[in-house]
């Protein structure tokens, strides 16, 4: 029986790259999005979505429902939705801020209260994976701060996840990626977009099939052993 998986922002740039390792992997993917035609657009044997709105509590509850009615509980999460607003302080408009938070950060954390109630008794080491940023740690970068609050904040909420509940063999993990080809690099001016690949060692930024392979990794048993860590994936560019 295929381990079911549910990845949040499944029909965006990086969401999709995941759900394709993950099939590819041999799980079972329940996809999370806002978008009902993208993930109808994804639909296969192994594939089905839900359209949610991810910054509403109640609808987040109500999704996993429906997967507990249909699967009875989950073996993974990915926590993948997200987005960065570019307005700069201190002119960031109060609406874009409790936006940014409850995408990036309070979707996540409510994600993660119904998935773990329905990892209760399911066979080996379930998984979290959080999709953080480089920006919450780089600040060379061009990230705005309530982007980076809401990015360090999931970071946070993965440690205290994976201390408390190590002993139920659940693991959680973030992986915080620095330039990585999204749709998100139409919010950003060519000028500020260049600077920023020029940054990176290899001169180039990371695909998301490259994140999706961390992903696959975390979650298959050589990511067993795995749980608390941020996992920096930069090509190098902040070692010091």
């Amino acid at each position: 029986m295929k381990k079911i998986t549910v990845v949040t922002g499944a029909a965006g740039g990086m969401g999709r790259a995941i759900v394709d390792r993950l099939i590819a992997d041999g799980f079972h993917v329940v996809g999370l999005d806002i978008d009902p035609i993208g993930l109808a657009d994804m639909l296969g044997d192994s594939f089905e979505g839900i359209s949610v709105d991810l910054t509403n509590a109640k609808d987040i509850e109500q999704a996993f429902a429906q997967i507990e009615q249909k699967h009875s509980g989950i073996d993974v999460l990915v926590n993948n939705a997200g987005t960065c607003f570019m307005s700069e302080f201190p002119d960031i408009p109060e609406a874009e801020f409790e936006k940014q938070m409850a995408l990036n950060f309070s979707g996540a954390f409510h994600c993660c209260q119904a998935a773990i109630k329905l990892m209760a008794g399911r066979d080996g080491v379930r998984k979290i994976v959080n999709i953080s940023s480089n920006g919450a740690y780089n600040f060379d970068a061009f990230d705005p701060p309530h982007y980076r609050a809401s990015k360090a904040a999931l970071d946070t909420l993965t440690k205290d996840l994976a201390r408390r509940y190590a002993t139920d063999k659940i693991a959680v993990n973030s992986i915080a990626p620095a330039m990585t080809e999204t749709p998100l690099f139409g919010v950003v001016s060519a000028e500020v977009l260049e600077k920023a690949i020029a940054q990176m060692p290899h001169g180039r930024a990371m695909q998301p099939s490259e994140i999706a392979a961390w992903v696959g990794f975390l979650i298959s048993p050589a990511g067993d052993i795995s749980s608390g860590n941020v996992i920096i994936l930069n090509q190098g560019r902040d070692v010091r």
